[in-house]
Parts: structure tokens; C-alpha cells; sequence
């Protein structure tokens, strides 16, 4: 088995540094041994070690554990994610204890037992290796939250106020809060910006979609599980609930969640405790919930689709973001700051909107909202020849006003019995009529992707790259 694991022993006793050495070189990678503790903000600067043992005691007849609290407290400044491991002497326990309040991680009493040593040493390296990735994910999340920092929610529109005035209030609090909106409206961002005005800015934001998640997999995913516990169990896993120990979880497309596993959910934020699959014991969670749905306030009220007492304890906070047809003063602000961006992400020439293409995106009706409309500057600005942006350049199909300026209709049979889908422009061009019941079908659900994807045959992914596609 490869040795792994770095480990630094400080002791002003010879024999404990050779006896301590010969021992552990064999278990572990690399072992340092120092006499002299002042040594230590040298080595620690220029060298990191996954576990430290650190005598209590320096010198003959000393005994007060003074030295070793110093040291101790010289390693938790130069290195915050240090495990120390103190040595004491038989009999020191509490002096050891008070070492440990102060940041110690646990401790060996003199003489020591060899298998003790070993297996204190080895619980002690696969800690600083979760610290590690803890402090690697909280990281990476600061450097996401960063990246996104010019990402901001975007517009001047009174309803965009009255959205940033909310999260103002309420992102400080560590209250529940269900974000509202049609599909592409930016209710992630929304949760974003609660996490980022919010105490726990530092630590993760998790987001989960809950309709990408199997029944079969709902416990496991959101809960964990132990190894074992079911046939694919090959390890034990944390659930997402616990990997946003700390942080915020995001529980996106909450409304697609069956009401039997709603029931398991609402258990959970009750008791703030989750139970991995295979484990007898409950873990306590300590995590901020933002949910969102694309579903009206009218059919979250319906019991037979929604559990009222889930609702009640998601939405303390409740946040409407309104679709682009509702804050169409916003879109041209919000079409100038994605061109600025595509413009220098493809390194083309910064171009403006001509009267007539800013009149064209304004009065489109952006079912896909501000998805949609990213994804059509993007196209826009990769295909764009002149020297302005065109209303041509965003290819924007017009929506007839009534059914009589269609003539051409297509009858189809379905489930409930036959339905006539209108052709567009009565043109029988197979990607238009993907275009066409695709926008039909979305329409319909209300821009619910699981819903319009299952009526249309396909899955949520395929669904999704349909509507990158064709603007949605």
C-alpha cells in the first residue's frame, strides 16, 4: 500500500524523535523530527505537513504545559488548518484537554503505545486532507462568487429595486427564501446575490436541481449514504445537504418535486437534521435554503401539487422576479452589458445597436426572458458583418396576433384527442416546426422544462438544447 501523509515531530527528547521517526517512517510518506520548537515558523513557512505532534513540556523538570500552549498557538496563526497532535506527559490529561480547546486536535500520553500513535497519526492526515478540500471548495467558491461579481442582476426597472431592496433585508437573515419566475428569468442569480450579501458569503453556494434527480436516488443524493448500504454503494458519500455545511443550498425547480418526497424534505427542515441512507444515527445540518420554481403562486397553492406546510416553511422570504415582458425598460441595459461582454469573450469589435434592432429586441416578447435574449446576443455577435447591430441579426421570428393570419395548420393526434398546431407561416420547414410545438409546448406548462420535455418526448437535456438552439 503507498505510504501517505507528511508528519513533524517536536520534542526536545532524543529518543522520543528516533523512537517516534523509526516508527512512523514505516506507516507514513515522510516523517521531520525538530528538537527545538523555535525552529517551527521556519519549517511551517517553507514546508506543510498533514499532522503535527507537539510535546507539551521543553526542558528538564518543566511541566506546566506552557511551552507547548505558546507553540501551539504559533502553529493555528502560521497555519489556521493545522492538526496538532500534543504529547503529554502520563498523568497531564488536563493540561491536554485545555490544548485542545485552544485548537489541538487530540493527544498521546508518555510512555505511548505504538498502535495508538499509528492510528491517532492516520485519523489525524485524512482530517488535514478533508480541511484541505473544504478550504479548496470554499475557495473556489470565493473565486466563483468573484467571477460572477459582474454578473449583477442587471436593470433599473422599479420592479429590479424592489428585488434588490428585499435581498438587502433579508440576505443578512438566515430565513428561508422561495424565488418565483418564468424559466430565464434569473432566479439562480437572484439566489447568488442572497448568498453573496449574506453572512455565510464565504463558505459554499450549492446548487441542486431537483428535477434532475431520480426517486431512486432522492435520499442518497440530498442525504448521503454509508458504504454499503445499497448494491452501488461501493463508499460511504455526503450529501448535498452536508457538503453545504456551513453555506447556502440552493434548491432549484422545487416545484417538479413529487409530493412523497416533498414529505421527506419538509422533515428535514423541521428538524434540521438529515439521516444518510444506511446510518443510524440523525446529523445535525446547518445550511441556508433559497428555493425556486417557475410555478404561480396559484398552483403552489394547490394541495394536490404542492405541500402547504413546505411551502409555508420555504417561503419566510418570497421573491417575484418579473419576465422581460414586464420590465421592458430594462432590456435595453441589460442587451448593451451581454454585448460588452461577448465582444471582448470572441475579441470583436465593440459594436452598437441600430435604432431599429434596439426597437426589435425591445418589443419581442422573450419567452426564454433573459436566457434568451444572452443567447441571441451572443449569436449576434459572433454572425454580425456590419458595422451596427441589425434587427436582422438576432433572427426574431414575429408572433402572429391572431389565428387568422395563419392559414396553414397541422392536426396531430395526442392523449387527450386531436389538437391543431398552427403552422409558422404556413411553412412546412422541419426546423420551424421543432421551433413551433417546442414553443408550443413550453407555453403551455408554463416554461416547466420537465413537463414540456416529457410531452414532447425528450429528455430535459435534449429539451435544453433545443432551446439554446433556436433563443429560448
Amino acid at each position: 500500500m503507498e505510504k501517505r501523509g507528511s508528519i513533524l515531530i517536536v520534542d526536545d527528547d532524543e529518543d522520543i524523535l528516533i523512537a517516534g521517526k523509526l516508527l512512523l517512517k514505516r506507516h507514513f510518506a515522510s516523517v521531520r523530527t525538530i528538537s527545538q520548537p523555535d525552529e517551527i515558523p521556519t519549517i511551517l513557512k517553507k514546508e506543510s505537513f498533514d499532522a503535527i505532534l507537539l510535546d507539551m513540556n521543553f526542558g528538564p523538570g518543566r511541566s506546566s504545559g506552557d511551552e507547548g500552549f505558546h507553540w501551539l498557538a504559533e502553529i493555528m496563526k502560521i497555519d489556521p488548518e493545522a492538526v496538532v497532535i500534543m504529547i503529554t506527559a502520563h498523568g497531564g490529561v488536563n493540561i491536554a484537554v485545555e490544548a485542545m480547546k485552544m485548537g489541538a486536535t487530540d493527544f498521546v500520553s508518555k510512555p505511548w503505545q505504538n498502535e495508538k500513535v499509528v492510528a491517532t497519526l492516520s485519523a489525524a492526515v485524512k482530517l488535514r486532507k478533508t480541511r484541505d478540500e473544504a478550504a479548496n471548495l470554499r475557495q473556489a467558491n470565493r473565486t466563483l462568487v468573484e467571477e460572477r461579481g459582474g454578473q449583477q442582476i442587471i436593470g433599473s426597472s422599479d420592479a429590479l429595486r424592489n428585488i434588490q431592496s428585499i435581498i438587502e433585508r433579508a440576505a443578512p437573515t438566515d430565513a428561508n427564501v422561495l424565488i418565483l419566475g418564468e424559466n430565464g428569468t434569473g432566479k439562480e442569480l437572484v439566489a447568488r446575490e442572497l448568498h453573496r450579501q449574506s453572512n455565510r458569503a464565504n463558505e459554499i453556494f450549492l446548487s441542486v436541481d431537483m428535477g434532475a434527480i431520480s426517486e431512486s436516488l432522492f435520499d442518497s443524493e440530498l442525504f448521503g449514504h454509508k458504504k454499503g448500504s445499497f448494491t452501488d454503494a461501493k463508499s460511504d458519500r455526503v450529501g448535498r445537504f452536508q457538503a453545504a455545511s456551513g453555506g447556502t443550498l440552493f434548491l432549484d425547480e422545487i416545484g417538479n418535486l413529487p409530493l412523497h418526497l416533498q414529505t421527506k424534505l419538509l422533515t428535514v427542515l423541521e428538524q434540521r437534521k438529515i439521516t444518510p441512507v444506511g446510518a443510524n444515527q440523525p446529523v445535525d445540518i446547518d445550511v441556508r435554503i433559497i428555493a425556486a420554481t417557475n410555478l404561480t403562486t396559484k398552483q403552489l397553492n394547490d394541495e394536490s401539487r404542492f405541500r402547504q406546510d413546505l411551502l409555508f416553511r420555504l417561503n419566510t422570504v418570497e421573491i417575484n422576479v418579473p419576465s422581460l415582458r414586464e420590465r421592458t425598460e430594462d432590456i435595453k441595459e441589460i442587451a448593451n452589458y451581454y454585448i460588452d461582454i461577448y465582444c471582448r469573450k470572441y475579441d470583436k469589435p465593440l459594436k452598437k445597436l441600430s435604432d431599429e434592432a434596439q426597437s426589435a429586441i425591445i418589443e419581442y416578447e422573450w419567452p426564454g426572458n433573459v436566457r434568451a435574449l444572452r443567447h441571441a446576443i451572443e449569436r449576434a455577435v459572433i454572425l454580425s458583418q456590419g458595422a451596427t447591430f441589425t434587427a436582422n441579426d438576432f433572427s426574431l421570428e414575429s408572433h402572429p396576433t391572431s389565428a387568422g393570419e395563419v392559414e396553414n395548420k397541422l392536426s396531430i393526434k395526442t392523449n387527450s384527442g386531436t389538437e391543431e398546431i398552427e403552422l409558422p407561416d404556413g411553412n412546412l420547414n422541419l426546423e420551424r416546426m421543432e421551433h413551433a410545438l417546442i414553443e408550443r409546448s413550453l407555453k403551455k406548462h408554463r416554461y416547466n422544462i420537465s413537463h414540456a420535455a416529457k410531452e414532447l418526448g425528450l429528455t430535459r437535456a435534449a429539451l435544453y438544447r433545443r432551446m439554446e438552439k433556436y433563443g429560448f
